[in-house]
């Protein structure tokens, strides 16, 4: 049960700081954390991505670097998790 909490809370601070770091780029992507939300159950845990996840992670591949780089989504982007989510999706993480 505490296990389970801990994850909540953890997927809760996870999209309090997404919402926080939204952003643009230059090109046709809106670099926005909070389209990473349908990713949140897979991060978190050991359940596969859904579809809707594989397509934001592609839509925001662009961004990904920014997002690496903010301290703030660093330790929740920078997982091993997130990047096992990301490579099953078929975007693995670029080099940045």
């Amino acid at each position: 049960m505490k296990a389970s909490y801990t994850a909540v809370l953890a997927a809760a601070a996870l999209v309090v700081l997404l919402l926080l770091a939204e952003s643009e780029v230059s090109t046709a992507v809106t670099c926005s954390p909070t389209q990473l939300s349908p990713c949140v159950g897979a991060i978190t845990s050991s359940s596969p991505p859904s579809k809707l996840c594989c397509s934001r992670i592609k839509e925001q591949k662009p961004c990904l670097c920014q997002y690496l780089r903010n301290p703030n989504l660093k330790k929740f982007v920078n997982t091993p998790n997130a990047r096992k989510v990301a490579s099953t999706c078929g975007t693995p993480f670029p080099k940045c």
